[in-house]
């Protein structure tokens, strides 16, 4: 199969990002993970630090490249770089209804490129960035967090936010 890109804040990188790109080197003969930027969202880590850890848990996978692109469709930046095929995860019914709508809007701006969406096993199912970053802070939180991040993310929150 030809190229696919996946992509998403990766704020912070997740276990179930990590099992949609295992997923995609299956599945796909060239995967490209991308950082999409958009101007007027913050984030809680900084572009260079998600890109360095995103390298760092994909080292190793075959086919595999990390690159950013800001303030594009991402449809438009799929275009680009020769992709053909957009990875999206479904873990439940409002993902699958925002998903389905993009892949609309997406088919009408560049019907040459193909929505695939993949969804996680049930154990991962319900983790997403924004819960990892809410479970920081508490006594206890190294444990609860480690199971749901992979080792590079969970040593740099180590770093980052234990006194």
């Amino acid at each position: 199969m030809p190229k696919a890109i996946y992509a998403g804040s990766f704020d912070p990188l997740t276990n179930g990002h990590m099992w949609m790109i295992r997923t995609a080197v299956e599945l796909f003969r060239e995967v490209e993970v991308a950082i999409g930027v958009n101007p007027d969202k913050r984030y809680a880590y900084p572009l260079a630090d998600r890109l360095a850890l995103l390298r760092a848990c994909t080292n190793g996978l075959r086919n595999v490249t990390v690159t950013s692109f800001e303030n594009q469709f991402l449809v438009t930046y799929a275009r680009s770089v020769g992709a053909r095929y957009i990875l999206r995860g479904i873990r439940n019914e409002r993902d699958y209804s925002f998903e389905r709508e993009m892949r609309y809007i997406n088919s009408d701006l560049a019907p040459e490129i193909t929505t695939v969406f993949l969804m996680p096993p049930r154990e991962i199912a319900d983790v997403s960035s924004s819960f990892v970053r809410g479970l920081i802070g508490p006594e206890g939180w190294q444990d609860v967090v480690r199971r749901f991040v992979p080792l590079p993310v969970y040593e740099f929150f180590l770093k980052r936010h234990v006194k």
